[in-house]
């Protein structure tokens, strides 16, 4: 299994894990597979998306706050952090691409991000590459 940390640079951000996640790929051997990716955080989560206009990642987190917003007197959670919880839950903290031919599998436009909605922080990704079976 491979690890890498990420530091997000604000509250609410996606950065880009793509060619993080290609090194751990190309460090296992690794010439076709799945790479599993997982985070061991309950504030943040992985996203596959495009990478080409900085406007979807604008208008997923719009949406994301729209659905769990910030300050809702309703919530319970005493560390005041519960839309980030939420967020997190609704993105999830597992992805998982194909390998071929050592290489990630994506679209042409499709790239790999850490979704922080709890930042800035220091994150953790784990990289599993599983061969395909003989």
């Amino acid at each position: 299994m491979h690890e890498f940390t990420v530091r997000t640079p604000e509250r609410e951000c996606l950065v880009e894990i793509t060619d993080q996640v290609t090194q751990a790929v190309r460090a296992s051997g690794v010439r076709n597979g799945t790479a599993f990716l997982y985070v061991p955080h309950t504030t943040c989560g992985l996203v596959i998306q495009e990478n080409a206009d900085p406007g979807v990642a604008h208008d997923l987190l719009l949406l994301l706050r729209r659905m769990a917003p910030r300050g809702d007197p309703a919530y319970r959670h005493v560390e005041e952090n519960s839309p980030a919880h939420l967020q997190s839950s609704l993105v999830g903290h597992t992805a998982f691409v194909f390998v071929r031919d050592g290489e990630l599998v994506l679209g042409r436009w499709q790239a790999l991000f850490l979704a922080e909605f709890d930042g800035p922080r220091t994150r953790r990704v784990l990289v599993k590459v599983l061969p395909d079976p003989a």
